[in-house]
């Protein structure tokens, strides 16, 4: 079980292997610093517990670890700092690629800071988190989150590399996968029902560990990430913004949780998509059928589909809204629905009308 997926970026472009046991390969598919110095890898607590002993003896020479608390949190102006100094010691050059081995947070916080450490060096994508897997580790955003809100400082970086070892996910808890999970229904509810439809038959199996399930998720999902970005790196056109589903309402209700492990990014999503839908069903875009066969899948996956009982008020995410990074002219651009499989950007919502649908939700 091996697939290949080509982000087709010209000069750029770069290759995401998905396969069972990669990992034990990866001195092989990377391209490791030719001075023969130590090679920087950057990691959270857990993930290096349970795996970064396997990947040292994979690469085969010494590793210079550089290990963050897991979370969140981690994603921030400080953290940015001890890796750039960390990366300018070790003296990692243009030509060298930094490893990022980790979920979401890791794979953010690596990429921007090889972005920015002398002025753009190479890093490698090794995601160990399903999210990451079909979505965070592809594409090149990289960021830190900042008191105004989530990815609010960052830039596009594009790893040289993404190594997906489906193998690696059998180390996280059933929430861990749940959330990830949301990011693959995603990719259905945007722009392919017949996916869509494959989750409702066949998410129970993937995230019961049925390993032919998972790669075919990824490389899914990976695939139209991947076609979505050569067509829209820099989200200019507005089509990579349909990656966003969910993303609005998510990201505001993460930062009333205080980014922490209340709210989980992939929930948040889940919670997000179902209002996207709903929001949709209200305003006459699509259907009321589809808003809750929507709804039912991510509930029955186990996931959050209601921002109701977390104390949320809807003044403060209306805030949050009126941060997100997709704001431009005085608007907040929304991904709604016509449909399961057809969303579309949408760049006239009122805040107010939001606000009025999200009240009574709480």
């Amino acid at each position: 079980m091996k697939d290949v997926v080509r982000v087709e970026l010209g000069a750029r472009a770069y290759d995401i292997v998905i396969a069972p046991g990669i990992l034990a390969d990866a001195g092989r598919e990377i391209a490791l610093p030719k001075s023969g110095r130590p090679q920087l890898v950057v990691t959270d607590e857990t993930v290096a517990a349970a795996h970064l002993e396997k990947l040292a003896s994979a690469l085969d020479r010494p590793i210079d670890p550089v290990i963050f608390p897991a979370g969140e949190a981690t994603k921030n102006w400080r953290s940015l700092e001890t890796l750039v100094e960390r990366i300018l010691a070790a003296g990692v050059e243009r030509g060298d690629a930094v490893i990022a081995f980790g979920g979401g947070v890791i794979g953010d916080l690596t990429g921007f800071a090889a972005a920015v450490a002398r002025r753009g060096c190479e890093f490698v994508q090794i995601p160990t988190t399903l999210l990451a897997q079909v979505d965070s580790s592809v594409g090149g955003k990289t960021a830190i989150n900042a008191a105004a809100g989530k990815n609010l400082v960052g830039a596009f970086h594009q790893p040289s590399r993404v190594l997906v070892d489906p193998e690696l996910l059998d180390t996280l808890g059933p929430r861990e996968m749940r959330a990830g999970y949301a990011e693959v229904v995603k990719y259905g509810l945007l722009g392919d029902a017949d996916f869509f439809a494959w989750c409702e038959g066949s998410g129970a199996a993937l995230l019961a560990g049925d390993r032919a399930a998972q790669v075919h998720a990824i490389a899914h999902s990976c695939r139209m990430k991947a076609a979505i970005v050569a067509e829209d790196e820099r989200e200019t056109s507005g089509r990579r913004a349909l990656l966003n589903l969910g993303h609005t309402f998510g990201h505001a209700f993460e930062a009333e949780a205080g980014f922490s492990d209340r709210l989980l990014h992939g929930e948040a999503v889940a919670m997000g998509m179902v209002m996207a839908f709903a929001f949709s069903a209200a305003r006459g875009l699509c259907s009321a059928e589809d808003a809750a066969r929507a709804q039912a899948h991510l509930a029955a996956s186990g996931l959050p589909v209601s921002p109701g009982g977390f104390g949320f008020k809807v003044d403060a995410l209306v805030h949050h809204m009126q941060q997100d990074k997709k704001a431009a002219g005085g608007t907040t651009p929304f991904v709604l629905a016509r449909a399961i499989g057809d969303a579309y950007l949408d760049k006239t919502v009122a805040l107010a009308d939001v606000a009025a649908f999200l009240a009574p939700r709480l």
